[in-house]
């Protein structure tokens, strides 16, 4: 293989297919990244066997061939070398890098050891805009589990029915659902790990720009333009969220979300972790109280509010009620409320397509 490739291009691609790449693969040519040169492009391809990308840029081939080289080395070597043309070639598994006054040679291992992408057949397709998609990702994956003893919570539910695409997550405290219109008329319903999505959302550049969604046995990918990202696919049932949100609701609550976000994060200061970071609010009439304590000390708050049907008194884990609403982006809020021992529901107001949902602390009525 013996190549001709801008700098700032290449740099740029190699920074967008080592997302692939997992710290924790036990296989040794999966640091690496497999290079390919044919039709007057350079294609890199990453993967640690649950996610993979590919992606293309264009060069000046002067001989077609192959490589895989260890992806870290090689992309630091790229990003240190200046915005000038680099010179590629390759011979029997052996890489040689020159660009202006800097030479390295770097030993590779045989492309034809490095495991393929999966090949798809069968498939369902969908579009989407890009910073829809940013969006729908940003508001549920982090509502996903790290608990890998329920795989299936370590991922988003990507479900279509009736042209709506609704992506939900959640990890057994609190759930995030997000719905987003497409035109679609097949019903689909797939579990996307929470790594798959995290590494794509840093890749899409937010634009409206459809990017197209494909869908087969066991994988799902997106389609970039330049770049392609596959995922597996979680197994197993995904719980039945629409069950969890409750459409009845004995309290009411309108409140500016500022004012209340910042009010739960002064209170949440003195919120201990070794009692679950937990606050207390105190539902009135107009107004809700926050209160929290720890062996240093505690903490009283006042925000004002809007508020229709029971009082009410109820405690959190501060971190899963406020994670939820620091993700909206409206002024105010709409807090839903079935009993104390009852998930309150969390809206933001104007907006009716997001929809984020935590589990109460149980506590007995002195403790408030």
């Amino acid at each position: 293989m013996r190549i001709e490739i801008n700098q700032r291009d290449l740099s740029s691609q190699i920074n967008i297919v080592q997302k692939g790449i997992s710290n924790r693969s036990t296989m040794q040519i999966l640091s690496g990244v497999l290079l390919e040169a044919f039709d007057g492009k350079l294609k890199l391809t990453a993967t640690d066997l649950e996610i993979g990308i590919e992606t293309y840029v264009e060069c000046n081939i002067l001989e077609e061939g192959s490589i895989v080289i260890d992806s870290k080395v090689f992309g630091d070597i790229i990003k240190k070398l200046p915005n000038s043309p680099i010179y590629i070639s390759v011979e029997d598994n052996k890489m040689n890098i020159k660009c202006e006054n800097s030479e390295f040679n770097l030993l590779g291992n045989n492309p034809l050891e490095y495991p393929e992408l999966p090949t798809i057949i069968n498939q369902t397709s969908f579009s989407m805009p890009k910073d829809l998609l940013k969006s729908a990702i940003r508001h549920t994956v982090f509502a996903t589990t790290e608990d890998e003893t329920r795989p299936i919570l370590t991922g988003v539910l990507l479900e279509t029915y009736k042209g709506i695409a609704s992506f939900v997550a959640l990890d057994g405290y609190r759930l995030a659902l997000r719905n987003i219109p497409v035109d679609i008329e097949e019903d689909i319903k797939i579990v996307i790990p929470n790594r798959a999505l995290t590494e794509l959302n840093k890749i899409l550049e937010d634009n409206d720009e459809d990017l197209n969604i494909a869908i087969a046995p066991g994988h799902v990918i997106f389609n970039i333009g330049e770049t392609l990202l596959f995922s597996r696919l979680l197994e197993g049932q995904f719980l039945n969220y629409k069950e969890i949100i409750r459409k009845d609701h004995k309290t009411t609550v309108l409140v500016n979300k500022e004012e209340f976000q910042n009010s739960l994060e002064r209170a949440s200061l003195l919120a201990s972790e070794a009692k679950a970071n937990l606050i207390k609010l105190n539902i009135r009439e107009d107004k809700i109280i926050i209160k929290s304590n720890s062996e240093i000390g505690d903490v009283y708050e006042e925000v004002y509010s809007k508020q229709s049907g029971d009082e009410l008194n109820i405690a959190f884990n501060s971190r899963y009620i406020l994670d939820g609403i620091r993700i909206m982006e409206t002024d105010e809020i709409e807090l839903s409320f079935m009993g104390s021992l009852n998930p309150c529901i969390i809206k933001p107001v104007g907006d009716e397509n997001y929809t984020y949902l935590a589990l109460p602390v149980r506590l007995a009525q002195e403790d408030y």
